[in-house]
């Protein structure tokens, strides 16, 4: 254990703070509600909190159109506030991770509005800005991930600028170096007041194509499906360069002790491990989204794993995503009673996993109808929203769900039953075993820091080994990824069940076969420990 560092030992919480818990009645989460929500966090077992962005902005993409970068937007507090509640996390002995956005800024930025001034702006070349192209329209056929072209006609100048997502968020040039000193200058602010990591936004876009050539057809593209995948991103992300820039932030993060820099990155396996850098001198974490994206059955699962794995450089520390603040809830995607399985999963495969918030409840998406959506991207592209996955944590069965005592700012869903107070009291809820897998996985050094090796996959089980050393099967790890029963062959050794996904094994010994039940896991051990 010693060995590792705390991000390798331990396990990331996402808070997107507009949800967690508002203490002012606005309806919108705060930092002081994240404080007071702290020992939450302890009780569950996590280590590290990472916040959604929290600087000022005009929150047109909801605080991803940064307005400054070195302060606290007052929807959510003060610096003095954000300075209280570094304090008590740190007493609490966790990290404090910020989402640092870093490729786009908001047009309302003041780096923006010199850019804008004209051509000759000393801020120009901080933002791309390009000529028509002959035809008169845009430079080229680069689609915003928002919807529509990713340039946009500053009539004043007679140039465009481009932004892979909204208008509002034109992106930086990080071709430049004043703009890669000024941010460097931004990670070294945070890291002083103590923040212990950042979670780099879409990490890979962060040089473009330097001849700007037009983007190949997607041929799966299909008319009606988002802007974004009409074409395929050949030229505008993951481009040669965007590795010695990703040295360059992790250069800077390694100026302070002991902290951790996380890349946002969708891209093939084989891709994302390149972000490790030369000599693992890129991000300590590039995030591995793979289990978001592939198809939920045991063989697929089983293959990515494996994969994931051997692409992984020497050295390279894995890590594991099931949910985050884009994608559906994996109780949605995936229905909630595999979602238990579906936490199994990621607690004790090797590598650091990432925790998205209420989904240690199980929460589910939530409709919110098109009238009363927040997402941009549903305004311009409706059907893709993510406000389904944003919604306030529920506390409690309250109206307002112990979250706010005013009008919340997403609704809530069902409160009868999945909220932290009504799971709290129940011995076998979703809550309850969230806390048993991360209370298991804290005292065994082979679920938290040890090696993985695979038993096998056969029909709708998937079985693997954890060990403190390559050889050894400390645990192993059983799981149903079905809704009917399957039979697991265990070998002839005497194995003790430690914890079911049902929460309602007893600690008999096993041998031989053993029938999970219909969307069960099951942890069990040699009964010699």
């Amino acid at each position: 254990m010693s060995d590792h560092r705390w991000w390798q030992r331990g396990v990331v919480y996402q808070i997107y703070p507009r949800s967690f818990q508002d203490t002012n009645g606005d309806g919108i989460g705060d930092l002081e509600g994240v404080r007071r929500r702290l020992d939450h966090l302890v009780t569950l077992g996590v280590d590290a909190v990472w916040l959604s962005p929290i600087f000022p902005s005009p929150m047109a993409d909801f605080g991803y159109d940064v307005a400054d970068y070195r302060g606290i937007d007052p929807i959510f507090g003060t610096l003095e506030d954000f300075d209280r509640l570094i304090t008590d996390v740190h007493a609490r002995g966790l990290k404090l991770i910020l989402d640092f956005v870093p490729n786009h800024s908001s047009d309302q930025h003041p780096w923006f509005v010199e850019s804008q001034s004209g051509r000759s702006s000393a801020k120009r070349d901080w933002y791309i800005w390009r000529d028509p192209s002959p035809e008169g329209g845009p430079p080229n056929n680069w689609m915003s991930n928002f919807g529509g072209p990713a340039w946009t006609l500053d009539a004043a100048s007679g140039q465009y600028y481009h932004h892979a997502f909204l208008t509002e968020q034109p992106d930086l040039n990080w071709r430049n170096s004043d703009v890669r000193a000024a941010m460097a200058d931004v990670l070294r602010f945070w890291m002083a007041r103590g923040v212990d990591g950042f979670r780099v936004d879409v990490i890979w876009h962060l040089i473009k194509d330097d001849a700007f050539r037009d983007n190949p057809p997607n041929p799966a593209w299909a008319e009606g499906a988002p802007d974004i995948g009409r074409y395929l991103q050949a030229f505008s992300a993951d481009q040669p360069g965007v590795h010695d820039v990703v040295a360059e932030l992790r250069s800077v993060v390694d100026e302070f002790d002991d902290r951790v820099l996380i890349g946002e990155i969708y891209l093939p396996v084989e891709k994302l491990v390149t972000y490790y850098g030369v000599d693992l001198l890129g991000a300590h974490l590039p995030f591995n989204f793979h289990l978001i994206l592939t198809p939920w059955n045991a063989r697929a699962i089983d293959t990515l794993i494996r994969s994931y794995e051997a692409a992984l450089p020497p050295g390279g520390w894995p890590n594991w995503v099931l949910g985050n603040h884009d994608q559906r809830r994996v109780a949605s995607r995936i229905g909630v009673a595999q979602a238990r399985v579906a936490a199994m999963l990621l607690l004790t495969l090797r590598g650091t996993p990432t925790l998205y918030y209420g989904d240690e409840l199980g929460m589910t998406d939530v409709h919110v109808p098109h009238k009363l959506a927040q997402d941009p991207w549903e305004l311009n592209e409706p059907g893709n929203g993510r406000d389904p996955a944003r919604t306030p944590m529920p506390w409690d069965g309250r109206v307002g769900g112990g979250f706010t005592d005013g009008a919340p700012w997403l609704p809530l869903g069902d409160l009868s039953e999945r909220n932290v107070a009504a799971e709290l009291s129940d011995p076998r809820s979703m809550l309850s075993l969230q806390r048993a897998l991360l209370a298991l996985r804290r005292r065994e050094p082979a679920l938290a820091t040890g090696f993985w090796s695979s038993i096998y996959t056969s029909g709708d089980v998937l079985a693997y080994g954890r060990g403190v050393n390559p050889d050894a099967r400390d645990f192993l790890v059983a799981l149903n990824i079905s809704d009917g029963p399957s039979i697991v062959q265990l070998g002839e050794a005497p194995l003790k069940v430690v914890i079911s996904t049902h929460l309602d094994r007893d600690v008999s010994e096993i041998a031989g076969a053993i029938v999970l039940r219909a969307n069960e896991g099951l942890i069990v051990r040699a009964t010699s420990r």
